[in-house]
């Protein structure tokens, strides 16, 4: 009897182990998990990102973008669309994902624009002309500058400020968090901080469909 009361208490005190190892780990694991997303949302966005839309709309739509990329340039009006669309409930935020040989120039090029409130006139402006300046992908700062013209932009301030230190620091936080969020190719999407289970327009507006569900005030 003594024996069996033993075996019993030892198997009651190996379940306590048990329950208190397992209640350890899924703590352990949902810290982990709970830093991974605090780490993703910092790596979303940053206060250096160009925006477009309000700034309480109730979607935000991250976009990891390469100005050579020709889907990207494909994809913008279509993002654009969606957002006028939803008015006032989708905002933009531009990150940037220069993979292409000679990007990281156009985008400090466009980050020289913002320095003059042109962001967005150039950024439209260089995809509009992109088969001209990036053939094969591969972009040619040389003939970027033509298609600038006509946005009353000071081009000698423009080409000293797409020098700035600060703006190199851009470029490289956008790539380091590009790698956070592993983007290996443009246009790369989140959601509401969630990325597109599948690439493609029609999975990018029903996650945007999704979320505007999800966040409708009832």
């Amino acid at each position: 009897m003594k024996q069996k009361t033993l075996f019993i208490a030892s198997a009651i005190l190996l379940l306590l182990i048990f329950v208190a190892a397992l209640f350890a780990y899924n703590n352990h694991q949902e810290k982990a998990a709970r830093e991974l997303a605090e780490s993703n949302r910092a790596a979303l966005s940053r206060m250096h990102s160009p925006t477009l839309g309000k700034a309480d709309a109730r979607v935000v739509i991250v976009e990891f973008l390469d100005p050579a990329c020709e889907t990207c340039r494909v994809f913008y009006p279509r993002v654009k669309q969606l957002m006028a669309d939803n008015p006032d409930n989708i905002r933009l935020v531009l990150r940037y994902a220069p993979f292409h040989d000679g990007s990281d120039k156009v985008v400090a090029i466009l980050e020289a624009a913002r320095k003059q409130g042109k962001f967005w006139p150039a950024l439209e402006a260089l995809l509009a002309n992109q088969t001209d300046w990036a053939p094969h992908h591969t972009a040619q700062v040389a003939l970027v500058w033509r298609h600038l013209e006509g946005l009353d932009l000071n081009m000698e301030r423009l080409a000293y400020d797409m020098t700035a230190p600060e703006v190199a620091q851009v470029i490289a936080q956008d790539l380091e968090d590009a790698k956070t969020l592993n983007v290996t190719q443009t246009p790369e999407f989140f959601v509401n901080g969630q990325p597109l289970p599948s690439f493609g327009f029609e999975q990018l507006t029903r996650l945007v469909d999704q979320a505007l569900e999800e966040t409708q005030v009832r």
